[in-house]
């Protein structure tokens, strides 16, 4: 059994067509203590500590336990104690086809932004609009014409978006009233989303901002470092990948390409080092994963994207695949799950010597953008206009 609630987070009619936070109740107790409440999942790193799922699937795929047509959008799904949130719009717009940040929720709170750059927060069993930011016309961010599309990250007490204005690039509120809690810096804004990472055991928060890659002290949002990483209109799109040899693995399309940089701390300062850059590989908007020393992730822009598996260290192209179109993916139980952009839903192996695909089956009919979310063993798929949940639980 299934119910849909819609909440509607308004400070207007203009967003009435956008702040849409989607709430899916399974009704099944199926709250997970693998739950997958951001963008990103737990870790903000498309990795789940999932386990028991199938190492195959028969030809017609996992076990499709229910599926129902949705708003336009490619907002991610995020599950929390048995329920889930998203975003979709009705009718068009004049921002881009998004909406295309995902829901944070923390709490008793859901985080939203929508393509304007309306920030809302709502109670999460209600959808009570608790309160609300104009990210552009407050603090005069900038936005690129296909929409805004950072998602909500939280940090102790406080969420933190990127914004892009001046003296406002990136802007901390507090989760229980919306206050700034801090705001600095005049970066301009890209289409990605920050991640917090620990710099030799210091908390750290890295945006991947129009023109460089940042690094600021979440606590009082003062810059701890930066390092340039230019590319066309400022189209720095994907999520930054960190490991704990602190290695940050960066990368864009089009001009962009990809780089790894080193990051150290000596006393209070963090000094980078870049180990390589080059465009051997390019990921666009999708995201990438790191796994032992290797990164992987669909590389090209306009034309094919191979998924392809490059040496952190060294940047050496290791391998690419060209049997599926370009993908979004997550990492659980040692296996890729893999979303291409046709709908096809991949399971494969890789390894530095190739990927291996043991089961694959079209599940999604429309443009499929939007990365896949896992919650125990529940896997949540949309594309453009439906949303569906399948069980990789093993037999």
């Amino acid at each position: 059994m299934m119910y849909l609630k819609e909440f509607y987070s308004q400070a207007g009619t203009a967003i009435a067509v956008f702040a849409l936070a989607l709430l899916l109740t399974t009704m099944t107790a199926s709250a997970q203590s693998s739950d997958w409440t951001q963008w990103g999942g737990p870790q903000r790193n498309f990795k789940s500590e999932s386990k028991g799922l199938a190492t195959t699937w028969p030809e017609t795929g996992p076990r499709r336990l229910w599926q129902r047509e949705l708003g336009e959008g490619y907002s991610a799904i995020v599950a929390d104690r048995g329920m889930l949130f998203t975003m979709y719009r009705k009718g068009e717009m004049t921002n881009g086809p998004g909406p295309h940040a995902t829901p944070l929720v923390t709490g008793n709170l859901v985080f939203s932004s929508g393509a304007t750059g309306k920030l809302h927060c709502v109670d999460r069993k209600s959808g009570k609009l608790l309160w609300s930011h104009d990210l552009l016309k407050e603090f005069h961010g900038n936005v690129r014409v296909n929409g805004y599309s950072c998602s909500p990250i939280a940090y102790k007490d406080k969420i933190i978006m990127m914004v892009g204005g001046p003296a406002s690039s990136l802007i901390a509120f507090n989760q229980k009233d919306g206050a700034v809690a801090w705001k600095k810096h005049d970066f301009r804004n890209s289409t990605s989303s920050p991640i917090v990472v620990s710099v030799d055991g210091q908390d750290q928060l890295v945006a991947f901002m129009w023109g460089e890659v940042v690094g600021v002290d979440p606590i009082n949002g003062n810059l701890l470092w930066s390092h340039p990483h230019p590319v066309e209109h400022g189209l720095n799109t994907t999520t930054p990948v960190w490991g704990s040899d602190n290695l940050l693995f960066v990368s864009s399309g089009y001009d962009g390409g990809s780089r790894v940089i080193k990051l150290s701390r000596n006393g209070d300062k963090t000094t980078t080092e870049e180990l390589w850059a080059h465009r051997l590989m390019r990921v666009h908007f999708t995201n990438a994963i790191r796994v032992g020393d290797v990164v992987y992730g669909s590389s090209g822009d306009f034309g094919p994207a191979p998924f392809t598996a490059i040496d952190v260290r060294t940047g050496k192209v290791l391998w690419r695949n060209r049997t599926f179109p370009r993908a979004s993916f997550i990492f659980a139980d040692g296996r890729f799950i893999i979303l291409d952009e046709d709908g096809q839903l991949l399971l494969a192996t890789a390894t530095s010597e190739g990927l291996t695909v043991t089961s694959k089956a079209q599940l999604l009919n429309g443009q499929s953008w939007t990365v896949p979310s896992l919650a125990g063993t529940r896997l949540y798929l949309r594309d453009r206009k439906n949303v569906m949940a399948v069980d990789l639980g093993g037999q």
